[in-house]
């Protein structure tokens, strides 16, 4: 083995090659992902804004103070 080469092992600590076709698939299967992601995006709804939720206030007539 040059020390150009890469060293990859499996989970069973066998030693795995990842040859030149199997790369491909799985650059081509990226490739098909991200491509169904972006239209994923590029199709989504817009939907309108949320309104803000109810303002929620003390009226100054009230005292939270508990008398002895």
């Amino acid at each position: 083995m040059t020390t150009k080469q890469q060293l990859e092992l499996g989970f069973n600590g066998t030693q795995t090659r990842i040859f030149g076709r199997r790369r491909e698939t799985r650059v081509a299967r990226a490739q098909w992902w991200f491509a169904q992601m972006r239209a994923a995006v590029s199709d989504a709804i817009s939907w309108p804004p949320a309104e803000p939720p109810a303002e929620q206030f003390l009226f100054s007539t009230t005292s939270r103070e508990t008398k002895a």
